[in-house]
């Protein structure tokens, strides 16, 4: 059984609405966007797939069902980090 810390913030990220156009993060107390059409690897999940998000490091997301990482910085400015895969012809 754990028991929560007062004063520890257990839970630093948090998916807090998922729609057809793409979901929310709560990050401390920052709201972030993240549309399908920026980040496609998510599209075709499934909440759970997607709820399950872990902050390795203040900048550093990671979503272990999906094997989705993602630096806070490329959430924020989408546009700044061109999708590259290497399957890309």
């Amino acid at each position: 059984m754990m028991f929560a810390v007062p004063g520890k913030n257990i839970s630093p990220v948090e998916v807090t609405c998922i729609s057809c156009h793409g979901f929310w993060i709560l990050l401390d107390e920052e709201e972030l966007f993240l549309p399908f059409s920026e980040f496609p690897w998510f599209q075709d999940h499934t909440v759970r797939e997607i709820s399950q998000v872990e902050q390795l490091s203040p900048d550093h997301l990671y979503w272990p069902m999906l094997d989705v990482d993602l630096t806070v910085e490329s959430i924020r400015n989408p546009r700044k980090f061109p999708l590259i895969s290497r399957f890309a012809g």
